[in-house]
């Protein structure tokens, strides 16, 4: 096997679908729930005689309409705690009044990082305009900005009334939902839709509940016209990895590392393409734990321990409803496998666990283990091997594979990029890099030698250089740059 770049493309439409997985297991809500709300939004649409334009677009919409939760997870976080339930209840019964204030931050963070992932994609300038108003009100009592009228997208009115609907149906009943629906009409979205929507709501939930598979068929994705037809799945595991700001980067680190220990294993190039993708895609899961849980340092409760199980068992159900990725979902699930069969979620061990489901394993604990952590700073490159050398004595990792991972002269530190265009300065990189990873600007300029007005004033040439305004958002930029 050659050491190429791996293959990691996959359809445009499919990268939006997993993300919309991310997304709902970051909402605290069924991993089909954007997909219900996608095909809801076209009925209505339909219905409300619009053009194909709009029905094609508010599908795209409704699917990535929660990209940006793991970008604004800490910040969430930080006002609520638990990001994933109180998200849930928010859905449920709406935010409070006294949250709404402290919230703004967060949807700033979430609409940029939202409209970036859109253009990213290289979808039409209308979706990407209303991802970046998602929460904004006709009536102006939306964030970030306060727009109002006009200047709130249809797509975004659509897909506020079908995530109601989807949401509101499912937690109560249809009478409960459409009584929600019309005290929010005239504010959320047009109080004309109303007739429309008790009209035919029973009737589409009840196609939704007798054939699921409708949400899959929809034919709107096709009217959009894209400039590329794929996309990277390392977008993908940006946004993962974004929900953890000490993780930045972890994702694709795994997958070159796995990559590379294929090449020295001589597995077929077809494996190691696998094992990279399945690498990029396997953190999927992580999105439905709660960061105060990730972010713990000491020993976590059994309640705790039990969500972080399931992780992978959420990465394999939700890769595995995208065709293009279901062998990778496979391989993805195993990464908590353990040969002698402490592992999760499955408890596999032995043959059961293939080579591919092998090195991802062993790869990814070499390393999370070098990684910095919140009250547990990373190993080196020397530790962590031994640490992984002395897990596959124990029966825990197969020794083949950790002589590959462990022996290669590649085996250090992975050294950070370079900024390829030239684009941020020596300097800049090194804040950005700081920040990225959750360092406060005090901190980043204790690490750094120089004060925190002249981490501020760096961090004002980044955003303006890449045209962003918040920390996540030049983040994901950084990385799709290959700057991170």
């Amino acid at each position: 096997m050659s050491l190429v770049p791996a293959a990691a493309q996959v359809q445009v439409f499919d990268a939006v679908r997993a993300l919309a997985f991310v997304g709902d297991l970051s909402m605290g809500q069924p991993i089909d729930h954007s997909a219900r709300t996608a095909w809801l939004a076209v009925q209505l649409a339909v219905a409300l005689g619009l053009d194909a334009r709009l029905q094609a677009n508010v599908v795209y919409v409704a699917l990535l309409r929660w990209s940006g939760c793991t970008a604004n997870a800490p910040e969430v976080a930080d006002v609520i705690g638990d990001d994933v339930g109180g998200r849930q209840a928010m859905l449920a019964v709406g935010l409070p009044a006294h949250l709404s204030g402290l919230l703004i931050p967060a949807a700033q963070i979430h609409c940029e990082v939202s409209g970036d992932v859109a253009r990213t994609l290289g979808l039409p300038p209308d979706i990407e305009c209303a991802l970046r108003r998602i929460f904004e009100k006709l009536d102006g009592s939306g964030q970030p900005n306060a727009l109002a009228g006009a200047e709130v997208p249809v797509e975004v009115q659509l897909a506020q009334v079908a995530n109601d609907l989807e949401i509101h149906s499912r937690v109560h009943d249809l009478e409960r939902a459409l009584a929600n629906l019309a005290a929010r009409a005239g504010c959320h979205y047009p109080a004309a839709w109303l007739p429309v929507l008790r009209r035919h709501a029973a009737d589409w939930l009840h196609t939704l509940e007798r054939d699921p598979a409708c949400i899959d068929a929809s034919p709107a994705p096709a009217m959009v016209a894209l400039p590329v037809p794929t996309a990277s799945l390392e977008l993908i595991a940006d946004v993962i990895d974004l929900k953890l700001p000490w993780l930045t980067g972890y994702s694709r680190r795994v997958a070159e590392a796995a990559r590379a220990a294929a090449l020295r294993l001589d597995l077929t190039e077809a494996q190691g393409q696998r094992i990279y993708r399945a690498a990029l895609i396997h953190g999927m899961g992580r999105a439905a734990v709660p960061n105060e849980i990730w972010n713990q340092p000491g020993p976590r409760s059994e309640a705790a321990m039990e969500r972080l199980r399931l992780v992978p068992y959420w990465t394999g159900r939700a890769a595995r409803r995208i065709g293009s990725l279901s062998q990778e979902a496979d391989i993805a699930s195993h990464v908590d496998e353990r040969l002698d069969g402490s592992g999760f979620f499955r408890g596999t061990s032995g043959d059961a666990i293939g080579i591919e489901g092998r090195v991802l394993a062993a790869t990814a604990q070499w390393v999370m283990w070098q990684t910095d952590r919140p009250g547990q700073p990373g190993l080196d490159a020397a530790e962590a091997s031994q640490c992984l050398r002395d897990e596959a004595k124990r029966g825990r990792f197969d020794a083949r594979v950790v002589a590959a991972l462990t022996g290669a002269a590649w085996a250090s530190a992975i050294p950070a990029p370079a900024d390829p265009a030239g684009l941020l300065s020596a300097r800049e990189v090194e804040v950005l890099r700081r920040i990225s990873h959750g360092q406060s600007n005090k901190e980043a300029a204790r690490a750094l030698g120089i004060s925190p007005s002249t981490v501020r004033a760096h961090l004002e040439n980044i955003f303006r250089k890449l045209d962003c305004t918040t920390r996540a958002a030049a983040t994901l930029k950084a990385l799709t740059m290959g700057l991170l």
